[in-house]
């Protein structure tokens, strides 16, 4: 189905779920290459800049064809994000309603409760994690027949593997064993959001990602996502002679040792020159604080996803990164640019005895796969 194509000649109506800035940048990606329609410019004049900074008291247009709800996170770095981003989405004409789904004990039920009637009429489903629980309880209310997935970064690569061998629902970076308490008393959503995202007669799948996709499962639509639309409203860049360096949350998930990460990004910037780090949005202070002190380098917090950041510049003519979404992401948004993209690997010997068993192959798969990068040599610790 045309995603205008709606039931009786009608243009079909999207609901995206996101959580993530990054979600957001890949569902305006999506809309941007099938031609998604936003309200008219008077509608869009018609909201007063002092309200669409601030998301729960903007006027949604009503025509447009894609309605984006964010079920606002609480980590404040990410909200930030989500709200630049959520800006952006209204400056293309489409509606933002904006969720504190997270916001007390009762407000995942005063949010689904909120939500159930758009879902119920919705045509299609657009989705940024299908491993969210809040995700996937919604998607047990929608009787849509259209079903998007795009990306969440690495992450998107092992949904995509699950789904075609018939697995469960887990993340990469959760530690191999049997299943928790919580987990028991969630599976059989989980179940039910599996079997929804597994394509039949009623229901159409689509995956729209810039990741290597080597399983594809039977019936999905794999669409590649080029950053069309990012490279269309940003930049190009002004390019600088020296080097930045990417972070990264491994640490902040458990997978990889804190100090081993420390020196390995001081013996990466040092070797290569590099003068900047941008933090990943959840990257702890304390750790941010160690990184500047013992290597020099300049912390700087983005305010949106990296790919528009590098997009905008002023942005350095090697990008240094670990293994990570960016080393598939940013060869896209900088094409023609002549920034490289170069990616350092995780030594085994970095990783903590919590990370699960899956974790080495799966961060030396993210490197592998990655195309238009230079790849680096663990660097070696003294």
């Amino acid at each position: 189905m045309s995603p205008r194509a709606g039931q009786a000649g009608h243009p079909a109506h999207t609901l995206a779920f996101v959580e993530s800035p990054v979600q957001l940048l890949n569902v305006l990606e999506w809309a941007h290459l099938h031609g998604l329609r936003g309200a008219p410019e008077p509608a869009r004049l018609s909201v007063p800049a002092q309200a669409r900074r601030s998301p729960a008291s903007a006027v949604p247009p009503a025509d447009a064809e894609l309605t984006v709800v964010v079920l606002s996170p609480t980590d404040p770095m990410t909200r930030g994000q989500l709200r630049r981003m959520a800006d952006l989405a209204r400056d293309e004409g489409y509606r933002v309603r904006w969720e504190e789904a997270r916001g007390g004990t009762t407000a995942p039920f005063h949010t689904i409760g909120g939500l159930a009637g758009a879902l119920r009429r919705a045509d299609r489903i657009v989705m940024g994690d299908p491993f969210s629980r809040y995700v996937q309880l919604l998607l047990t209310i929608t009787r849509a027949r259209d079903l998007v997935v795009v990306d969440d970064g690495t992450a998107t690569m092992e949904f995509v593997a699950q789904l075609a061998r018939g697995e469960r629902l887990v993340r990469w970076h959760r530690k191999g064993g049997r299943p928790g308490a919580r987990d028991l008393l969630f599976a059989p959503v989980s179940s039910s959001a599996r079997r929804r995202l597994t394509p039949s007669d009623r229901r159409r799948v689509e995956v729209f990602s810039s990741m290597p996709v080597t399983e594809t499962p039977e019936g999905v639509t794999v669409t590649a996502n080029d950053f069309a639309w990012t490279r269309d409203r940003f930049g190009p860049p002004r390019i600088t002679k020296g080097a930045d360096m990417v972070g990264t949350s491994l640490v902040e998930t458990g997978v990889v040792d804190g100090d081993r990460y420390l020196e390995a990004v001081r013996s990466l910037a040092r070797a290569h020159g590099a003068t900047r780090y941008f933090a990943h949005r959840r990257e702890h202070t304390e750790k941010l604080h160690r990184l500047a002190t013992s290597t020099g380098l300049e912390i700087v917090r983005p305010d949106l996803p990296l790919e528009l950041i590098a997009r905008r510049g002023p942005i350095g003519r090697t990008i240094l990164s670990f293994p990570s979404t960016v080393v598939h992401t940013l060869p896209l948004a900088l094409a023609g640019t002549g920034v490289r993209v170069a990616v350092c690997d995780i030594d085994p010997s970095w990783l903590t005895e919590n990370a699960s068993p899956r974790a080495q192959g799966f961060l030396s798969g993210v490197t592998g796969t990655a195309k238009d990068v230079h790849r680096l040599a663990a660097v070696g610790l003294a």
